[in-house]
C-alpha cells in the first residue's frame, strides 16, 4: 500500500482555506498546523502525555482545584470558565476507571471477602487469611447471609437460594477460588452501576434545591465532581497503610457538605437539613445498587 503524501500547498489541509504568503504556521481559520507531516513516536507519547499530564496541565491543575477547593470546580464550570479544566465526565472517568482497575487487581488476589449491606460494606481481605465468605445481605423483606458455614435464603425465589447456596456452601478450596471470583465480578459490575448511582444523586440533589431553578445538568455536573473526589477518597483505603482508613471515612461527608455549601449558598441550617435528606435517599439507592449487584455477582 503506499504511503499518502501530504503535500504543503495553498489551501489548509484541514478546511481549505486560504492561507497566502508568507505561509503561516497555523490556519487562521481552524487553528491547525499548517506543515502536516506523518507523526513520529515521540510525538504520538507527547500528543498522549504532554499538556495532559504535564505539571501545568489541565489534568493537575483541576486536582488541585477539585481537592483543595470543594465545589469551586463545579462553580467554574457553571460560570463558563472551563478550557483550563477537564471536562467533568471525562474527569469522573478517569479516576473512577484508575480506582477500580486497582481495586479489582486487589480482588484478583484475595482469599476472603466480607459483604455487609445493611452497614454499607464491602471488604476484600488479602492473601494469607483463612478463606472464607461470610455474607450479611438484607435489603426490605429480602434476606440472604451465610455465617460459620450455615446459609439462609428468605423472601427469595426458590432457583435463587438453590444457586446461592451451591455458590456459597463449598469446601474451602473451591471457596477461596469462588471469593476471589466474586470479588472480581462485584468490582467489576461496580463500573456499570455507577452510570445508574451518579443520575440518581444528581437527581435527589435537584429535589433538593429545586427552587434554585439550575437545569438537571447542572445538578449532574456537581454529582460528577463530587463522586470524582469521593474516589480519590476511596483510594487511601486501597494501600497496606490501614490507618489511612479514617480519612476517606472522615472526608466524604465534610468534603459534600463544603461543596454543597460553595455551591448552592444558602445558610447552615437548611443547607444540613436539605443535605440530610439527600444523604438518606442517596443511602437508600446505593444500598438498593449494592443488593442487586452483589447478588448479580453472586448468580452470574
Amino acid at each position: 500500500m503506499a504511503m499518502i503524501e501530504l503535500a504543503a500547498g495553498p489551501n489548509c489541509l484541514n478546511c481549505q482555506h486560504a492561507l497566502g504568503e508568507p505561509r503561516p504556521r497555523f490556519c487562521p481559520a481552524c487553528g491547525q498546523e499548517t506543515n502536516v507531516k506523518p507523526p513520529t513516536l515521540m510525538e504520538f507519547v507527547q500528543q498522549f502525555g504532554g499538556a495532559y499530564f504535564s505539571t501545568e496541565g489541565a489534568l493537575w491543575r483541576t486536582l488541585k482545584l477539585l481537592v483543595l477547593k470543594p465545589g469551586e470546580l463545579t462553580r467554574q464550570y457553571l460560570a463558563g470558565r472551563r478550557k483550563h479544566y477537564v471536562l467533568p465526565l471525562r474527569l469522573f472517568l478517569t479516576i473512577s476507571v484508575m480506582v477500580l482497575l486497582a481495586m479489582k487487581m486487589q480482588a484478583q488476589n484475595a482469599t476472603t471477602i466480607a459483604v455487609d449491606l445493611r452497614g454499607g460494606s464491602v471488604a476484600v481481605q488479602p492473601p494469607g487469611t483463612t478463606p472464607k465468605m461470610d455474607l450479611d445481605l438484607e435489603f426490605g423483606s429480602v434476606r440472604v447471609g451465610l455465617n460459620d458455614g450455615v446459609f439462609r435464603c428468605e423472601n427469595l425465589p426458590a432457583w435463587v437460594c438453590a444457586r446461592l447456596k451451591r455458590r456459597t456452601v463449598i469446601d474451602p478450596k473451591a471457596m477461596q477460588e469462588e471469593a476471589a471470583r466474586f470479588g472480581e465480578r462485584f468490582v467489576g459490575n461496580l463500573g456499570g452501576a455507577l452510570f445508574l448511582l451518579v443520575p440518581a444523586f444528581a437527581a435527589w440533589v435537584r429535589l433538593a434545591w429545586h427552587k434554585r431553578r439550575l437545569r438537571y445538568t447542572e445538578h449532574l455536573v456537581f454529582a460528577l465532581h463530587l463522586h470524582a473526589f469521593w474516589f480519590l477518597a476511596l483510594a487511601l483505603s486501597l494501600g497496606p497503610w490501614k490507618w489511612l482508613d479514617v480519612i476517606p471515612t472522615l472526608a466524604i461527608p465534610a468534603y459534600a457538605l463544603a461543596a454543597m455549601k460553595r455551591v448552592y449558598g444558602g445558610r447552615w441550617v437548611p443547607l444540613l437539613a436539605r443535605a440530610a435528606v439527600v444523604s438518606l435517599a442517596y443511602g437508600l439507592t446505593l444500598l438498593a445498587v449494592l443488593f442487586v449487584l452483589a447478588m448479580w455477582s453472586m448468580l452470574f
